[in-house]
């Protein structure tokens, strides 16, 4: 994030303005989580996410669920029940601000629950049990749940955790400009492409 904030003009900090906070908060996990050959890789996004900014709720709780739908196949067991927590919680909230509208991120985190079902029981029960609040998630939860989600593909026995970590920062850099292309009619900054 200190070479974003470079490229965007700012002070040197690893928690540039040009950024949304929630995806800097991402960026700097992914790239401390990843191997010094995975970080290499990781240079060319950043391009991609200056600029990057809105006040959007939905923009944070799209990145929660990117990050958890992304960790929870491959996370260890205790890590599941709270990946499978923040995918029902994400979509249980987007859902109450636009009403059901499946979209490609929502297919994501449907197809990540049905790989561990004991998980997605566990967490359908205490969701209903225990329901969030938007500004609860916001405030709280998000972060939380990108750090969970970000450390738990780290630690996963999958074979590369290097590539699934590129994959969800590319990912969600490109959910975020689906997002806000989608609900301002003049894009803020002309699109960027996401390389590897």
């Amino acid at each position: 994030m200190e070479f974003a904030s470079y490229l965007a003009g700012e002070r040197w900090t690893d928690h540039p303005a040009c950024t949304h906070p929630l995806l800097a908060h991402l960026a700097r996990m992914v790239n401390d989580c990843s191997s010094d050959e995975g970080r290499r890789r990781l240079v060319g996004l950043v391009p991609s996410v200056v600029g990057l900014t809105s006040d959007d709720v939905r923009v944070d709780l799209r990145i929660a669920l990117r990050a958890a739908a992304t960790a929870l196949p491959v996370a260890a067991e205790e890590r599941q029940r709270a990946m499978a927590v923040t995918v029902l919680t994400a979509r249980r909230l987007l859902n109450d601000l636009d009403g059901p509208a499946p979209d490609q991120l929502d297919a994501i985190g449907a197809r990540a629950l049905a790989q561990v079902p004991l998980a997605a029981r566990w967490a359908e029960r205490y969701t209903a049990e225990t329901p969030v609040s938007l500004r609860a998630f916001r405030d709280r939860g998000a972060r939380a749940a990108v750090h969970y989600a970000v450390e738990g593909i780290a630690r996963a026995c999958s074979g590369d955790p290097d590539t699934l970590l590129h994959d969800l920062l590319a990912s969600t850099i490109g959910d975020f400009i689906a997002a806000t292309h989608a609900t301002s009619p003049e894009p803020s900054r002309p699109e960027v492409a996401i390389g590897s």
